[in-house]
């Protein structure tokens, strides 16, 4: 399944062979996006990657710092996709932090008061007249 060292992987191919991202067009949107960094600069998606390359990216509100394995341009299954990278141990730190900070925030639907209108009050906002300013005035 890997191929030698000397020779590297689209990186759209091996985003999605690690499992970054569930289809190669999704990875190479993101990419176009410039929410990927191979070695701290933005890349295009058909950029060689190869084994030793930082790439940081981002999922969602997830940042991730990873270090490139081994490359390899098939999907397989994911035991092996977590054998193509090892993510950075500040970058597991920042993603723990982010998840302990969502847990403690407060939950948004909590903030309604009165929740769905009943059937009497969408009847009472209908009535509502809606056009305040009139000529009589």
């Amino acid at each position: 399944m890997n191929l030698p060292p000397s020779s590297g992987v689209r990186l759209d191919k091996w985003l999605w062979a690690a499992r970054f991202y569930k289809t190669r067009s999704l990875a190479a949107e993101e990419i176009a996006r410039q929410r990927v960094l191979v070695n701290g600069q933005h890349a295009k998606a058909s950029r060689d990657l190869k084994a030793g390359d930082t790439v940081r990216l981002r999922q969602g509100s997830v940042e991730r710092t990873v270090l490139v394995r081994a490359v390899s341009p098939q999907r397989g299954p994911a035991t092996e996709a977590q054998q193509l990278y090892e993510e950075t141990p500040d970058s597991v730190a920042r993603r723990e932090a982010q998840a302990r900070q969502r847990q403690l925030a407060p939950e948004p639907a909590g903030s309604i008061e009165q929740g769905r209108p009943t059937k009497r009050d969408r009847r009472q906002l209908a009535d509502w007249d809606r056009w305040s300013a009139s000529l009589d005035e």
